[in-house]
């Protein structure tokens, strides 16, 4: 059965360019983003690699710790880390799993179970695994999106979802296209008296449908 909003993710335990890691223990009291790609030395994947170590910073000031999987070994995920810290110039400081025997992609169902890796292969026999999970300080899955190969993720709407999650953490939901700083949305099964004590003024667009400002 794949993996739904709100499971527990798998825990395992890895190899990465790093060391090894066990997921949960990684995680820790962290928000956390698994991102996966294919292979080693793809162009797409090495322009998204690259994105994530600009938002560096970001990351941090979110509290979340952010971790890729690539079916490759970690001799090759640390010679791929020259090309992505020159292509990005910003320095490519998360781990990256070795999924060689696809484990973990197929522990997230990323990849069907008879699955394997032929001598020779390309980015095209592991196309699947290119997907992204974020998951809460509780080490439950909270989003995830796949992407084919000819599509790079945005990274920008990546770090809006993250907010919204961390937004939503507080019992409010968001409206779309909501960016930080903007209303959120409180939800229905809230009555008025409640929402007036817990979020002060509010407007009512429709019963359903009442805004107020994020909170703190």
């Amino acid at each position: 059965m794949s993996l739904r909003i709100n499971d527990t993710v798998p825990n395992f335990t890895a190899e990465t360019d790093q060391g090894t890691i066990t997921f949960h223990d990684w995680i820790g009291d962290s928000w956390a983003i698994l991102f996966s790609h294919p292979k080693d030395f793809t162009p797409v994947c090495t322009t998204e690699f690259s994105a994530v170590a600009q938002l560096n910073d970001e990351w941090e000031k979110r509290g979340t710790k952010v971790i890729g999987v690539s079916v490759d070994g970690p001799e090759d995920h640390r010679k791929w880390k020259t090309d992505i810290e020159s292509y990005g110039k910003a320095s490519a400081g998360f781990p990256i799993i070795a999924d060689q025997g696809l484990e973990v992609s197929k522990a997230f169902d990323m990849l069907p179970s008879e699955a394997y890796l032929p001598d020779g292969r390309t980015a095209a026999d592991s196309a699947t695994v290119r997907s992204l999970f974020i998951i809460g300080p509780d080490k439950k899955l909270k989003l995830s999106m796949t992407y084919p190969m000819t599509v790079g993720r945005n990274f920008a709407e990546i770090l809006r979802a993250l907010d919204g999650l961390q937004i939503s953490s507080k019992g409010v939901a968001t409206p779309a296209n909501w960016v930080p700083g903007e209303d959120v949305i409180i939800p229905p099964a809230v009555s008025d008296d409640d929402a007036k004590a817990k979020f002060g003024e509010f407007e009512t667009i429709f019963p359903y449908l009442r805004k107020t400002k994020a909170p703190e």
